[in-house]
């Protein structure tokens, strides 16, 4: 089973106005920010008028009336989880995987002869106690494996005027192998679909019954999950998804920035993302052992228009850097740490080592990205010592870090301030009272 909040911001902003979230036009979105900022959510009313999820907010028409909701992460966050709750009244947490804030997969399987009814039944009960503890109205969709259960609820459950689908391998093959677009199916997205169109193959059903050799000379070892997903399949199970652990452990910090910068205000503002990684290493007892960075650049129409081109197979200039989906140029980079480490000065130091050989002083910054691999647990005594390495001051470092992530963690992140966060292009201020980058609402 798959559920999904329907709009799920708009309408908790609907709910906590005592607004219909079906009925009532609402966009969450930032008013402080030009009219170019993007709506967090719409809700379905205003969906129905033909206004697409993610806009920006001048491309709403002017005849439209609607109410503008300024984004609260956290409340979000809460009802999030009080849905989450609701669940918990009929599945056991096992058997439930959160996709995302507001959708989730639950495995109901086992638990049709404890109710004495059908998984349709069940699925009902389910999403009519969500809408009746929250008043968030939601979308189900059931399927005899993971992917078929994502896929009514994608396409069948959200064109049911009882917001309800369900599919098994037969009846997928016969109402949806037709279907298009075929982007519309999970997973396949624009340049899946672009490569998939260069075979001739346009729906799933064509993908079904296309020779196997060209589309794993296309796709590689991905080819195998297209295929399997043609045909209804998903080997993964539940089971999988909880017995499932990375062998690899990183953490990271992005953000688009407000307003374009400069070389040097982009190292100040990396340097601040990485004191935030540092804090939370310490927070959470783990050393790291490599530091990464990416750096966006916005393109200009001339560099959009080649691109373009290049994309068409127009232009075979291979260019500098990684060009992005969304129109950017963008950089990277990665150096190892001498030793696995929480410091913050020897992470500001692989920084300002790193930064010369990614970013580009000729180009404002647009977005950033630091992030830190090889994760671990600090386990004291087994951590790598050094001749070049000052041990009393490292340890002395550890424990002011550890006294600095206690105070935020008890009187705010911007309780405590380094001088560089005062500085004209800083923005951890600013972000410290975000939650994922936007406004916490608090």
């Amino acid at each position: 089973m798959a559920i999904d909040l329907k709009s799920f911001y708009a309408s908790v902003e609907c709910v906590e106005r005592g607004l219909d979230p079906l009925t009532t036009d609402l966009v969450v979105a930032d008013p402080a920010r030009t009219k170019k900022t993007i709506c967090l959510a719409v809700s379905p009313s205003l969906k129905a008028k033909g206004v697409r999820n993610r806009c920006r907010v001048f491309e709403i028409p002017e005849r439209i009336h609607f109410l503008m909701a300024p984004p609260r992460m956290s409340l979000y966050i809460k009802r999030s989880a009080d849905v989450y709750a609701v669940y918990l009244r009929y599945v056991s947490a096992d058997d439930i995987h959160v996709y995302s804030i507001d959708e989730a997969f639950l495995d109901v399987t086992g638990y049709l002869g404890l109710y004495g009814c059908t998984a349709r039944e069940l699925g009902e009960r389910i999403r009519q106690d969500v809408v009746r503890s929250t008043g968030i109205p939601a979308t189900c969709g059931l399927g005899t494996n993971l992917y078929l259960a994502k896929v009514a609820l994608d396409i069948t459950a959200k064109h049911s005027p009882d917001f309800f689908g369900a599919l098994d391998e037969e009846g997928y093959r016969q109402q949806l192998w037709g279907y298009r677009p075929i982007t519309d199916f999970w997973r396949v997205g624009a340049g899946t679909a672009r490569r998939l169109s260069e075979l001739g193959i346009h729906s799933m059903g064509e993908l079904a019954m296309h020779p196997r050799e060209p589309i794993y000379q296309a796709f590689g070892v991905d080819a195998e999950i297209l295929i399997d997903h043609a045909w209804g399949r998903e080997p993964t199970t539940m089971a999988h998804i909880k017995a499932y652990r990375s062998q690899d452990k990183s953490l990271s910090n992005g953000q688009v920035l407000g307003q374009d910068v400069g070389f040097e205000g982009g190292l100040l503002i990396a340097k601040e993302m990485a004191d935030n990684l540092a804090l939370e290493l310490v927070e959470r007892h783990l050393l790291c052992s490599s530091l990464s960075l990416s750096v966006g650049y916005r393109l200009s129409a001339e560099e959009r228009v080649a691109m373009a081109r290049r994309s068409r197979g127009e232009d075979g200039g291979g260019g500098h850097g990684r060009r992005l989906a969304w129109g950017e140029l963008a950089e990277s980079g990665s150096v190892p740490l001498p030793a696995a480490t929480s410091s913050l000065r020897e992470i500001w130091q692989a920084l300002e080592s790193l930064w010369p050989r990614v970013a580009r002083p000729d180009r404002p910054i647009h977005r950033l990205n630091v992030g830190l691999g090889g994760v671990r647990p600090d386990k004291g005594s087994s951590l790598q010592m050094s001749l070049f390495r000052d041990a009393d001051m490292l340890s002395r470092e550890h424990a002011r870090q550890e006294a600095v992530s206690a105070i935020k963690r008890k009187f705010g992140k911007n309780s405590l301030l380094k001088a560089i966060d005062l500085l004209p292009d800083a923005t951890a201020r600013e972000r410290n009272a975000q939650l994922g980058g936007h406004r916490s609402g608090e």
